[in-house]
């Protein structure tokens, strides 16, 4: 009986400390999307409205090219992300093009409009103004009209230098994605 009640506390401390854990990895993640402003240069001269604000996790993907000097170097080639609201559920991939895709079948393409460094995270993409253009059906991303970037930490080019033409390199980025109708 006295073992049964000490492994029924052992195992109440084990869910305690576990739900502790997760609530400090929601809050640190909540405090890594706070962008302090975002840039007017990134912010569309026309009125627009919120369609959706989704938190971005993904890569990206970066191939090693000859440049001008015939050297070879990282050059972005595309990126791999999915999208997901607050609750936690995926709504949106983002993938070359750039291109987003929700799950309803609405589909846009991006073009970039204006970009303005990450201050707040060094070794960071920057942030985007892009103008979007529907690809697809009717849903979530058929009145979208601009996408921002923002809140971007990491995917820059792999830092280790690339050796032979044709390689991949990958670069893990967090962001939070804004769609403007």
């Amino acid at each position: 009986m006295f073992s049964r009640i000490a492994s029924r506390r052992s195992l109440a401390r084990v869910f305690t400390t576990a739900s502790l854990a997760l609530a400090c990895n929601a809050a640190c993640l909540s405090a890594a999307f706070a962008q302090a402003t975002i840039p007017a240069s990134l912010t569309p001269g026309e009125a627009t409205h919120v369609v959706a604000a989704l938190k971005a996790s993904g890569t990206q993907i970066y191939t090693c090219k000859r440049d001008a000097s015939n050297n070879l170097s990282w050059a972005f080639k595309a990126p791999s992300a999915e999208l997901y609201d607050a609750s936690g559920t995926l709504i949106v991939t983002h993938s070359a093009g750039p291109s987003w895709a929700a799950a309803d079948g609405s589909r846009i393409t991006g073009a970039v409009l204006q970009q303005a460094p990450n201050t707040d995270q060094a070794g960071s993409i920057p942030l985007l103004l892009l103008r979007a253009t529907n690809a697809g059906g009717p849903g979530l991303l058929s009145t979208v009209r601009y996408v921002q970037r923002l809140d971007t930490h990491g995917g820059v080019a792999p830092s280790g230098p690339c050796t032979q033409e044709g390689q991949e390199g990958r670069s893990p980025y967090i962001a939070e994605y804004v769609f403007l109708g």
